[in-house]
């Protein structure tokens, strides 16, 4: 699978990252399965966080099943948590959960509100712990990710703000539908590339909201299931300036398709990225009003 730099941090992404929002309520049987299918296909950048269920524990133990093996990945950790102790609390369970005492990149999660991202920010806030862990040297690089209409103007205000390594941001066609957030988007990854900023993009296999009464996967949206409509989401994705990699989708009976998609991935010609945000406008949107990861 192709690499690409991850901004400043210098690290070789795979173009899919190992998403752990997949690992809500999965066994350890299921999670290694699962990570050992992203392992076969060469993916060496894992995303996790507290709010993924057993997604720390099941990790921690596969990472630590094999000597060396955590050594072959970045991993990326989150935070919800808005004060500097309540974050610090949270940064050490993960360490414990996860059986390291390191990590590559440790986030603000889901800042989707005005209100939540002041409240990160200000004195006593949780990016306190962030800088703090980065000095002591329990982490690396410092980062930001957020969902909702809003997550373009409010993460390049937060680029404004504060000095971060890296963004996660939603891209997928039917949310370019809307020309704000296009246009918000463009100047999101503008400022990003200028910065030397990351960029990871989260929900490139979502189809929209579910329908009433029906849910067939865990995702809390309506994921794409088919392989030419994963492609189609994840090489939209891809194809943007400055993008290095997405997170794989939140059920695992969906990874190969994304996995595949990657492996077989060619930059989208303008011309098709429009036909993208054309076939799938009339989807319901997932995004009504802000809302957390």
């Amino acid at each position: 699978m192709e690499t690409r730099r991850l901004g400043r941090t210098n690290h070789q992404s795979t173009l899919v990252i190992m998403g752990t929002a997949a690992f809500w309520e999965i066994d350890q049987e299921g999670a290694n399965a699962a990570l050992d299918l992203a392992q076969s296909y060469g993916v060496n950048h894992i995303d996790v966080a507290p709010q993924y269920g057993n997604a720390q524990r099941v990790l921690g133990e596969w990472l630590a099943a094999e000597p060396g093996r955590r050594a072959n990945f970045f991993i990326g950790c989150k935070t919800l948590e808005r004060s500097r102790d309540a974050a610090w609390v949270d940064l050490e369970n993960s360490f414990k959960l996860l059986h390291t005492d390191h990590l590559e990149l440790y986030q603000l999660h889901a800042i989707t509100t005005q209100e939540e991202l002041d409240a990160a920010l200000a004195p006593g806030g949780a990016i306190e712990t962030l800088v703090e862990a980065r000095a002591q040297g329990l982490v690396d690089y410092l980062g930001l990710t957020g969902h909702g209409l809003q997550a373009p103007a409010l993460q390049l205000q937060a680029l404004q703000r504060f000095d971060f390594d890296t963004l996660m941001v939603p891209i997928y066609p039917a949310l370019y539908a809307s020309t704000q957030y296009r246009r918000d988007m463009a100047a999101l990854l503008a400022e990003a590339q200028a910065r030397d900023v990351g960029i990871m993009a989260i929900k490139s296999a979502a189809r929209g909201a579910w329908p009433a009464g029906v849910k067939t996967h865990q995702t809390w949206y309506q994921p794409y299931t088919t392989y030419p409509e994963v492609e189609r989401g994840v090489r939209f994705a891809l194809s943007q300036p400055g993008v290095t990699a997405i997170p794989s989708v939140g059920d695992v009976r969906i990874l190969p398709l994304v996995f595949k998609a990657a492996e077989n991935f060619r930059p989208m010609t303008p011309e098709e990225q429009e036909a993208a945000i054309a076939a799938t406008a009339g989807e319901t949107p997932i995004f009504t009003e802000a809302q957390a990861e």
